[in-house]
């Protein structure tokens, strides 16, 4: 058994982990809310902007979104692995790196690179892959306009015909506890299906339909990889707070047993030095 110097000294830096990841915890929890809130107000607008893109593009016949739709033999792909700056936050970054390996194993005899946002996506990635800088900083200004220009690079990239296929790969945010790993293709633009029938408008389309569709795709495009930002944003924050609660409650339950323990070994210990009193006094007795 330990000596007492020594449980005394886990106790203590046990208990100053404790005081570490409960401050986390609670930093995390107010991230939480207002990262939270951001995505859940921006969805419907996402959503709302896909549906009025989709029902302006089922009444075009034949091929609407110009190059943006533009189907090539996929030899080049380039995933957009979307993780954060810090780690102490579960399963959240490993997730997401298991996941674009996975990919780049579906595209095996292909060209496969990485365009990571996010520090440690950058960091493991870059052993096994070609990446493409890295976007650390967007995290730090998290706004639309910053993300825009992430997206314009991309879509400059499929245009330019330097890839043919490009995806995203982030964390989807369900609630605090779970994340979701989402995989979309981002371009080309996915040929639209619509199962029913859509009925002629009386709408006047001022300028005309096509102009309307393609005005609409960039910033289709932008808005989709700022609400995958934003889902990684807050799963990021929901993954930490979820850890550093469960690391909370580890180190309080080990704090429980090594003052347990000690409480043994110094109970022990007087009992000890009651029974050498006892048996030295017996001995001058004798």
């Amino acid at each position: 058994m330990a000596n007492l110097k020594e449980i005394r000294n886990r106790i203590t830096s046990v208990s100053s982990t404790m005081q570490i990841t409960s401050a986390m915890k609670m930093v995390s929890a107010a991230k939480l809310k207002k990262a939270q809130d951001a995505i859940t107000a921006m969805r419907p607008y996402a959503e709302k902007l896909t549906e009025l893109l989709q029902n302006l593009s089922a009444t075009l016949g034949g091929e609407v979104g110009g190059d943006y739709t533009t189907q090539r033999e996929v030899k080049k792909v380039l995933l957009v692995a979307i993780t954060s700056n810090r780690g102490l936050c579960g399963a959240f970054n490993t997730n997401i790196i298991k996941e674009a390996k996975n990919r780049s194993q579906f595209y095996a005899g292909k060209q496969v690179d990485i365009f990571p946002i996010g520090k440690k996506g950058n960091d493991v990635l870059a052993k096994t892959h070609t990446v493409h800088g890295h976007h650390n900083a967007i995290f730090d200004q998290l706004t639309f306009d910053n993300v825009a220009v992430i997206a314009d690079s991309l879509t400059e990239k499929f245009l330019s015909g330097e890839y043919d296929r490009i995806e995203l790969i982030y964390n989807q945010f369900k609630n605090a506890a779970t994340q979701i790993v989402q995989v979309e293709q981002f371009l080309p633009l996915a040929p639209i299906k619509t199962e029913v029938a859509v009925a002629a408008s009386d709408y006047i389309f001022e300028p005309s339909k096509e102009e309307i569709v393609l005005t609409l795709i960039p910033k289709s495009l932008k808005t989709q990889l700022y609400k995958g930002i934003r889902d990684s944003f807050a799963s990021e924050h929901g993954a930490r707070m979820t850890a550093m609660h469960k690391a909370t409650d580890n180190a309080t339950e080990l704090r429980n047993q090594l003052k347990l323990t000690y409480n043994k070994a110094r109970q022990a210990a007087i009992t000890n030095e009651i029974l050498e009193i006892v048996g030295g006094a017996e001995a001058l007795n004798g």
